[in-house]
C-alpha cells in the first residue's frame, strides 16, 4: 500500500540521540578518546577563564567543533555552525541536546586569542601525543621531518609596493571597483619592496624550479617512522632557511616536552645543508637526508670556519649507500601522507585565516585530528 506523508507537524518529539548513532560509527571511538583528554585538561581550561561574568561557550565544545571541521572537510566556521544546527551526529559529538541553541560562528573569533594566550590548542595536541606514546604507538628512534607550502588567504593582487601604503586614499565615499584589473607584466616584485595588504606576514615564495611564486606560509611537521604519527608541527615565514631552523626547533621541543630524542632523522633535498647536519650530530642524531647533485669543494680551498660543515656533509654522502639511509628514505614518505590529508581532507591547502598564529592553531588541531584517526586504527579494542 502506498504510504503518504503527514500534513500536520507534531507539537512534541521524543528523540534518543544515542540510538540514532550506529554502534560502529567511527566517531564513537574518537569521542571516547577526546572526552578523556579534555577531562584531563579541565584545570587548564578553568585557569584560562574568569570565575565571574556570563558563561562562555565551553572551550571543550569549541575544540571538538574544530576537530569536526578538519574531519569532515568543512570549509568555514560559519558552515560548521550551520552543520551543527542541523546534524544530530555533530550535536551528539559536542554533547548538545536536539533543542539546544547552537552558538554563533563569532564564538571562534572571540575565543581564539584566549586559546592562543593560554596555549590550549598546543596542550590538546600534546595530550593526544601523550596518549599515543603511552600506548606504544610511537617510535623513539627514527623520525622524519618535512615542510609544505600553505597558500595565504590573500590574493596576489594585494601584493603591492610598500610606498603605496602611505598614498592610499582612505575615503570610503569614493567609488572602488570590487575586483579591479591589475597588470603585473614588466613589474619586478620582491619581498623587500612589496608586501600584501591583506596578509602582511605572507611572503612571495616559490617551492621549486619551474613553479610559480605564491603568497604563502610554510607548515612544518615532525613524524615518527613506525606509524607516521605527527609529533610536532609549526608554521614559519616562507623563506629558504626556514625548513632547517624549524626542524631543529621541533626536535628540541619534542625532547623538552616528551623526553624523546631520535637516533636518525630522514628528510628530503631541501635539508641538504652542512650546518644542519652539524647541528643534528651535536644533538646525537644521525641525519639521513637526500642530497643535491653538486660536487664537493676542493679541500685546499675551504676556509677554516667552513671545514666542520663540509666534513659533516661528506659524512652524509658516505651514508647514502647504507641500509639505514635507504630505510629512512622509504619511511620518510609517510610524512607526505599527513601533508596530503592536511591539504585535501582538512582543507589546509590554503589558509582561511589572516595571521600566522591563527594558522598555527589550526595546524595543531589538524595534526591532533590526524593522530586520532590513525590511533583509532592502531589501538586494540577500538
Amino acid at each position: 500500500m502506498r504510504g503518504r506523508a503527514g500534513d500536520q507537524d507534531l507539537l512534541f518529539y521524543t528523540i534518543n540521540v544515542e540510538s540514532r548513532i550506529r554502534p560502529d560509527h567511527p566517531l564513537r571511538s574518537l569521542k571516547r578518546i577526546v572526552d578523556t583528554i579534555l577531562k584531563d585538561l579541565s584545570p587548564l581550561f578553568a585557569a584560562a577563564y574568569s570565575q565571574t561574568g556570563r558563561p562562555s561557550v565551553p572551550p571543550e565544545r569549541l575544540l571538538k567543533a574544530l576537530l569536526l571541521m578538519a574531519l569532515y572537510s568543512i570549509r568555514s566556521e560559519r558552515q560548521l555552525v550551520e552543520r551543527i544546527d542541523t546534524d544530530l551526529l555533530f550535536r551528539w559529538f559536542l554533547d548538545m541536546s536536539p533543542d539546544d541553541d547552537v552558538f554563533d560562528a563569532t564564538a571562534f573569533t572571540h575565543n581564539r586569542p584566549r586559546l592562543d594566550q593560554q596555549g590550549l590548542t598546543a596542550a590538546f595536541f600534546d595530550a593526544v601525543l601523550v596518549k599515543a606514546v603511552q600506548a606504544g604507538l610511537c617510535s623513539d628512534e627514527h623520525f622524519s621531518v618535512d615542510g609544505s607550502l600553505i597558500e595565504s588567504y590573500a590574493s596576489i593582487k594585494s601584493f603591492r609596493p610598500l610606498e603605496e601604503e602611505n598614498q592610499r586614499n582612505d575615503d570610503a565615499n569614493s567609488f572602488k571597483p570590487r575586483n579591479a584589473e591589475v597588470d603585473f607584466h614588466g613589474e619586478k616584485r620582491t619581498n623587500d619592496t612589496h608586501a600584501s595588504r591583506t596578509d602582511p606576514e605572507a611572503k612571495l615564495y616559490r617551492k621549486g624550479m619551474g613553479k610559480e611564486a605564491k603568497l604563502a606560509h610554510l607548515g612544518h611537521a615532525l613524524t615518527e617512522n613506525r606509524h607516521g604519527l605527527v609529533l610536532g608541527v609549526t608554521t614559519t615565514e616562507a623563506n629558504g632557511k626556514a625548513e632547517c631552523q624549524a626542524a631543529l626547533c621541533l626536535l628540541d621541543r619534542l625532547k623538552s616536552r616528551h623526553g624523546l630524542s631520535p637516533q636518525t632523522i630522514g628528510a628530503d633535498k631541501g635539508y641538504d645543508s652542512g650546518p644542519f647536519y652539524l647541528e643534528l650530530e651535536q644533538r646525537g642524531i644521525e641525519p639521513h637526508c637526500a642530497m643535491l647533485r653538486q660536487p664537493d669543494p676542493d679541500p685546499r680551498h675551504i676556509r677554516p670556519f667552513r671545514r666542520d660543515k663540509v666534513a659533516a656533509r661528506t659524512r652524509m654522502r658516505e651514508r647514502l649507500e647504507s641500509v639505514g639511509y635507504q630505510i629512512s628514505q622509504r619511511c620518510r614518505k609517510k610524512i607526505e601522507e599527513y601533508f596530503g590529508w592536511m591539504k585535501t581532507v582538512a582543507g589546509l591547502g590554503r589558509s582561511r585565516w589572516v595571521g600566522r598564529w591563527k594558522l598555527q592553531q589550526q595546524l595543531e588541531l589538524t595534526a591532533a585530528a590526524y593522530n586520532l584517526v590513525r590511533m583509532r586504527k592502531l589501538l586494540p579494542g577500538r
